[in-house]
């Protein structure tokens, strides 16, 4: 299958490499996405099967830059992911955009967790414009969007859920679903190749807590590493974000409909932490 993935970054990259691994032919670009004739040339130049949309703006060094640049974030995140995916339906090419979870907030109506079908909360700017291409992306026919939440990777990279936390001076103490980066390249080489369209949670399922991860950590890793243990709520309010970030338990229903099925995050975060550990040893 011939895949177009539009201005991949730290995890669609990662998802380009599990695609080709499966044997798929891939080109990667770099196109402005809210320009809808540069989008059409792109296309009509590969003439690809499936589209896979990497773009986006989260901030750097978070998505705190966000709530200051919001035009920006807007362009990206929303505008530009509609217009690819007008191309996309124009020319009627399956299309999976990346979302994210973290358009919820907080604890669901149903105690299992947030599922495809419920309507987000989002309250940051980034959130709130990842969140505004969903509603309407969820419309389409040909479109599916795959939400994960809290990239860990066995590679240490900037990134990585693993190295935020061993960098942050104080970490909140909180529950979360979480996406292991192998997992998530599971879902989305599945969702493209059964076509699948719709919301699709891509978070391995259970839960964690990030003192299960610093846990691991200085099991596997660092045996001196020490973490600093702050509430969500001191995070604000101690100057140390600019809006409380989004804390969720979410399901993954939609896959396992779709013959999807992700390793339960105490196998998966175990199995990436000896593979990080061992990557860390190794330099």
């Amino acid at each position: 299958m011939k895949i177009l993935v539009f201005s991949p970054g730290y995890v669609g990259k990662k998802i380009v490499t599990g695609l080709q691994n499966a044997g798929h032919d891939i080109e990667s670009i770099k196109v402005e996405i809210t320009d809808l004739n540069a989008v059409h040339a792109a296309l009509d130049a590969s003439h690809p099967d499936a589209v896979l949309n990497g773009a986006g703006r989260r901030g750097i060094p978070n998505v705190d830059w966000c709530e200051t640049n919001q035009i920006s974030t807007m362009r990206s995140n929303t505008i530009g992911a509609l217009i690819l995916a007008q191309a996309c339906f124009e020319k009627n090419i399956h299309m999976v955009h990346l979302g994210t979870g973290c358009v919820f907030y907080g604890e669901s109506p149903d105690p299992a967790g947030w599922k495809e079908s419920d309507h987000a909360n989002p309250q940051a700017v980034y959130s709130r414009t990842k969140y505004a291409a969903d509603l309407i992306l969820t419309e389409l026919p040909n479109v599916a969007i795959v939400r994960f939440r809290m990239p860990i990777d066995s590679e240490p990279t900037p990134e990585n859920l693993i190295n935020k936390l061993v960098k942050y001076p104080k970490i909140i103490d909180v529950r979360n679903s979480v996406t292991v980066l192998d997992d998530l390249v599971t879902a989305v080489v599945g969702i493209i190749e059964k076509r699948g369209v719709g919301v699709f949670h891509a978070v391995n399922p259970g839960v964690m807590a990030h003192r299960d991860l610093m846990k691991l950590y200085t099991e596997l890793v660092d045996p001196n590493h020490i973490s600093d243990w702050i509430t969500a709520d001191a995070l604000v309010s101690t100057g140390l974000a600019k809006r409380i970030r989004s804390n969720n338990i979410m399901q993954n229903i939609r896959l396992r409909e779709l013959g999807i099925e992700l390793r339960p995050i105490d196998i998966a975060l175990r199995d990436v932490m000896e593979k990080y550990a061992r990557a860390v040893h190794s330099v």
